[in-house]
């Protein structure tokens, strides 16, 4: 069921499990087979804080890569470092000093060209935000708050390890103004986690909301995987169970992705693990949505769901992605987007640092300013994975008299996998099984 499988954008470079991530953690959507009509490329390691020039752009979302993580888990194509317990406290206190530096220099540029550095939100992603020693945070923050970059700021989300989830970092993280914790939970059953060679146990879940409740977030969000090599139907319900017990205001759920270039995808090649046959993850997702509608949590995005009340439980800082607004990656690996500009710190630690350390700006790469045509399929790509979907009238005057993507768009709609309604063109509920089918061809 492949078609299920775009991932939520993020900040470091690519598609996101945790979004987008991105990002979240990734930095925005997949990129599409070049055509005439694709955007230039460029490499270059002189790029400059604010890549177009005299002309800034507000930035609607702060993204922080921190690329720490114990363990590298087989599925994760994200940017990370496993460095030796031995060397861990100086290769924090390395990056956390050029991370600073970049922070300083970014605001600095901003807030000279006339456009103070305000996001409305942030997100610590990675890597394993919480593996960050405390005091490292504490000094982060620090910076943020007398830079005034977290003025305007309605959300800070960090992503959380349930086995790096220490009082100490809560403590930093909440009294620093984070207010939103992401912990990735993705299985309660020993024998998926080994089969993800994810390195936590499933009782650490648990401990880690418990104290991220003693810590004083009352914002906590859990991310689930489905679809892992020999799960059945009923070990997802019990991952429910369990998942749905812990009482998070968010949930985040996502069908395995084999990325190209991890381990778990070499295994899949190999014969050493298998998918999960197609029909299986239909019924799997499809038992998902039916869970987590039951149980009081409204579906706002492909595999994501916030519960519903008073207060407005979404991921603030995703739905900038999802709306294909501006945001500023900072970090090794993080990307960025600025009104049609994207481009990304180049994934390698040394050369982040040395950069950075030396007075420098961080070397970037996959600088690529998008066309029209371009943008205008993003924003439709992204914009569909929410369940409010996008302005019917404003895509009808956008898109072009003879665009191949009205005639698509006309099909999803005949075979019910679109609909129009309220003003609004969305996904119905069949088209939510076929989601990549529908929203690849809109690029």
């Amino acid at each position: 069921m492949r078609e299920l499988q775009a991932e939520t954008p993020g900040g470091a470079g690519g598609s996101r499990h945790r979004a987008a991530a991105a990002g979240p953690r990734a930095a925005g959507p997949a990129e599409a087979e070049p055509t005439a009509a694709a955007p230039q490329r460029q490499e270059t390691d002189e790029a400059p804080f604010i890549p177009n020039g005299d002309r800034p752009t507000p930035v609607d979302g702060l993204y922080l890569h921190l690329p720490f993580c114990f363990h590298k888990c087989h599925y994760c194509d994200f940017f990370s470092v496993v460095a030796p317990p031995s060397e861990l406290a100086s290769a924090q206190r390395r990056f956390t000093d050029a991370l600073r530096a970049e922070l300083d220099a970014a605001a600095g540029a901003w807030a000279g060209a006339g456009v103070p550095l305000r996001p409305r939100t942030a997100f610590a992603g990675g890597g394993t935000p919480t593996l960050l020693a405390a005091e490292h945070w504490r000094a982060l923050l620090g910076d943020l708050r007398r830079r005034g970059v977290l003025d305007a700021c309605v959300e800070f989300t960090a992503e959380a390890n349930p086995e790096t989830v220490t009082p100490a970092v809560l403590a930093a993280l909440r009294g620093g103004g984070v207010d939103r914790l992401s912990i990735g939970a993705q299985s309660f059953d020993r024998g998926s986690l080994a089969a993800l060679e994810r390195w936590h146990a499933p009782e650490s879940v648990g401990r880690a909301v418990e104290l991220a409740r003693a810590a004083g977030f009352d914002n906590v969000s859990l991310d689930l995987i489905w679809a892992i090599p020999g799960q059945t139907l009923a070990m997802l319900d019990a991952d429910l169970d369990r998942l749905l017990g812990l009482e998070p205001e968010h949930l985040s759920a996502y069908g395995l992705t084999f990325e190209p270039q991890t381990p778990l995808a070499a295994r899949l090649r190999v014969g050493k693990v298998a998918e999960v046959e197609e029909d299986l993850q239909r019924a799997m997702y499809a038992r998902v949505m039916e869970r987590l509608d039951a149980a009081g949590y409204e579906q706002y995005e492909l595999s994501n769901w916030a519960r519903r009340g008073a207060r407005d439980l979404r991921c603030k800082h995703n739905l900038h992605y999802w709306r294909n607004a501006s945001w500023l990656g900072l970090g090794p690996a993080a990307a960025s987007h600025l009104d049609g500009l994207r481009f990304r710190n180049r994934p390698n630690l040394p050369a982040y640092e040395a950069a950075l350390l030396g007075g420098g700006p961080p070397p970037r790469v996959d600088v690529e300013r998008l066309p029209a045509a371009r943008r205008l399929g993003e924003r439709l790509m992204l914009g569909l994975r929410l369940a409010e979907g996008v302005n019917a009238a404003s895509l009808e005057a956008e898109l072009p008299a003879g665009d191949p993507r009205r005639d698509h768009l006309q099909d999803c709609r005949r075979l019910g996998l679109l609909e129009a309604a309220a003003g609004r063109l969305r996904l119905t509920h069949a088209g939510r099984f076929v989601a990549d089918g529908v929203l690849v061809r809109l690029l």
